[in-house]
């Protein structure tokens, strides 16, 4: 990640939106790119998150933080993915652990999109660019499950008014440490860059609306068996909301705590709904859970029966 500072001192550059004077500024990135960055919390004015309507003060320090650029050659890869449901406008498959979704710094090849590439041929939309094309949304690398996929841009823009509506269907299960004395509830708590490590997210006073409902399929000595419904859907939601109220994932390595011989958290995306995009029907694609999170089940039922 690269950095720069800006210090604002001229008083013709006062007043200005702040989106809009890093494009002015920064020509080589776009005015949209800048409010990306800004709402991801890649962008601070005198050490604090702000909103893309903040107007620039005279002595305001704003450091901003970007992806180095970087010519790639994204290219398809025979690699096996299991399909839930697929039509001429989209794709839904069940994401395995470890498989990250799109081209990163250091992911360039073997990811999901790669092997979309090669399945879906030339029959992804592009809205969101090369690196990510047919991607409306994502989940994490270690998270497994129903991931959904748009195979043009009519389809990509309807799936994505669907879900900025929040009226996508999107169901999770996890373990997570610890027990609960209520077996359901919701936590509402605004999500944002963590302003002391801006890699990871978190809590924060200033961060974007966040809503997780959760409801106890089943306890065992120390574990919990728990089902989330997303009613948005920000980076880390349900790993954030859950470490915020003292019940990390189990295995989370960024909000929890590692676990020997588990890669990453115990999530799995299980349920997508959602409305397709012609002919106007109610699809919902459901993806078994993963050998290794049954494997998990059976473990601390056993443990917990002893």
């Amino acid at each position: 990640m690269d950095e720069f500072t800006i210090i604002i001192e001229e008083p013709s550059d006062e007043g200005v939106r702040i989106d809009k004077f890093l494009a002015l500024n920064n020509p080589e990135k776009s005015r949209s790119y800048y409010q990306k960055a800004i709402d991801s919390g890649f962008i601070l004015v005198n050490g604090k998150t702000v909103k893309s309507k903040y107007q620039t003060r005279l002595g305001d320090e704003i450091v901003v933080s970007v992806e180095p650029v970087k010519e790639i050659d994204i290219v398809p890869e025979d690699i096996p993915i299991e399909i839930l449901y697929e039509d001429d406008d989209v794709i839904v498959v069940n994401k395995p652990k470890g498989m990250v979704v799109h081209p990163a710094p250091g992911h360039y090849s073997g990811t999901l999109v790669n092997a979309l590439m090669f399945h879906c041929k030339d029959s992804l939309s592009g809205i969101n660019g090369e690196i990510r094309p047919g991607i409306v949304h994502r989940i994490d690398m270690n998270t497994t499950g129903s991931l959904l996929v748009c195979k043009n841009d009519k389809a990509h823009n309807h799936i994505a008014a669907q879900i900025k509506e929040h009226s996508v269907n999107r169901i999770y299960k996890g373990i997570v440490i610890g027990n609960f004395k209520e077996e359901e509830g919701t936590v509402n708590a605004p999500i944002g860059r963590n302003p002391k490590d801006r890699k990871k997210m978190a809590v924060v006073s200033n961060g974007r609306e966040a809503i997780t409902h959760y409801q106890v399929v089943e306890q065992f000595k120390g574990y919990s068996y728990v089902q989330f419904k997303l009613e948005t859907g920000r980076t880390h939601q349900i790993r954030v909301h859950m470490a915020s109220i003292g019940h990390p994932l189990l295995g989370d390595d960024v909000y929890g705590k590692p676990v020997k011989n588990l890669d990453g958290q115990t999530l799995h995306a299980q349920t997508l709904g959602f409305i397709q995009p012609t002919t106007g029907q109610y699809i919902e694609a459901v993806a078994p859970l993963p050998v290794y999170f049954e494997e998990l089940l059976k473990k601390y039922r056993k443990m917990t029966l002893e």
